[in-house]
């Protein structure tokens, strides 16, 4: 069975995989737009963005602005005609600033987790740019359901939902993701649906469901789209590809990892991560990293008394300081064993998964 295409209204995909946006650094022009050449939807992470800007330490605001719009257009230059969003974390203080550069900028869609994009609608109604919330429950998507249609006469025109083996920011606790085989993704998809079945009949329009967290192979693509989903979202998998913007030490160690080496860590945004475990996290452990410069980055964020700088930590694993950084991931980076291609990672996904299907 041929793969059903991914609309989000207007916006067709031709494969319905979202490559996940992963901050900072990991996912930028190059891979999203390698990712919508092949049909799909590349993303781009705004955590951080301008990280390789001159002036990112010394005018961080205003870095991350224009490190966003190239980041942006590079990427249309290459894909002309694919289908180019990006992340945005509520969690950064420059939430607002990345949002409204991103509308101006005419970015396709806008996807928005770490916290509840509550404000969301305001800042991209009247644009042509999509909103679409992260979720980890059915509760959630209708909390901001009711929100966006009480404040805003807005719904969400996709909601992403993310399962516990997804890799960086979590939006679960302790104890679940320590059980998370009982917490399977498309359990969450069917709670989600239902969430947004009343307002999709009150606005008569298709919300599709993305399902994230864990998808690795063809088959759990066609798990996801048998249990309801419109499409689903991938991260880790895209690191391990030649156009993924991180350094190729960075995806060694995703090939070097072992099972046994993802776990889930302390973040200072105050939600728990997954990364791969390093002599960064070793020295974490034993006392925690002082803080020699706050970049202002995340709302939760006491430099005072946070274990270690996340501004610092991701940006000396994407340039290749692996034993000096934070490596999140998904739980499924110890299988990746080489890199290749985007293309040849997209073919290989599409026909695994209308083989099962």
């Amino acid at each position: 069975m041929k793969l059903p295409s991914l609309k989000i209204g207007d916006l067709v995909a031709a494969v319905p995989i979202i490559q996940g946006g992963m901050g900072i650094g990991v996912s930028m022009s190059s891979l999203a737009s390698a990712v919508a050449n092949q049909g799909g939807i590349g993303i781009i992470s705004t955590a951080q963005v301008g990280y390789m800007e001159e002036d990112f330490e010394t005018n961080n605001k205003e870095a991350n602005i224009r490190g966003l719009i190239n980041q942006i257009r590079k990427a249309r230059s290459i894909s002309p005609n694919g289908i180019i969003g990006v992340n945005i974390m509520v969690a950064m203080n420059n939430y607002k600033e990345m949002v409204l550069t991103s509308v101006k900028e005419k970015i396709d869609l806008i996807i928005s987790g770490a916290g509840l994009p509550m404000d969301l609608p305001e800042m991209v109604k009247g644009s042509a740019t999509k909103a679409v919330p992260i979720v980890s429950s059915g509760r959630a998507a209708a909390l901001i359901s009711k929100v966006w249609d009480k404040r805003y006469s807005y719904v969400p025109d996709a909601v992403v939902v993310e399962g516990p083996k997804a890799g960086g920011h979590l939006g679960f606790n302790l104890e679940q993701l320590g059980d998370i085989e009982n917490h399977e993704v498309t359990d969450i998809v069917k709670e989600v649906m239902d969430a947004l079945k009343p307002y999709e009949e009150k606005y008569n329009k298709k919300i599709p469901v993305i399902a994230a967290g864990g998808v690795y192979t063809g088959d759990d693509i066609a798990k996801c789209l048998k249990a309801g989903a419109a499409g689903v979202q991938m991260a880790t998998r895209f690191v391990a590809t030649d156009e993924c913007d991180a350094d190729i030490e960075f995806k060694k160690a995703y090939i070097n990892s072992k099972e046994e080496d993802i776990e889930i860590v302390k973040s200072p945004v105050g939600m728990p991560g997954r990364a791969v475990r390093n002599k960064f996290l070793d020295k974490v452990d034993q006392g925690g990293i002082q803080v020699k410069r706050c970049f202002n980055c995340i709302k939760t964020c006491d430099p005072k008394s946070t274990p270690y700088c996340i501004t610092k930590a991701l940006v000396e694993a994407v340039k290749g300081n692996v034993d000096d950084g934070l490596i999140f991931t998904g739980t499924n980076s110890y299988k990746i064993d080489k890199i290749i291609p985007v293309k040849e990672l997209m073919k290989e996904l599409v026909t695994e998964a209308e083989a099962a299907l």
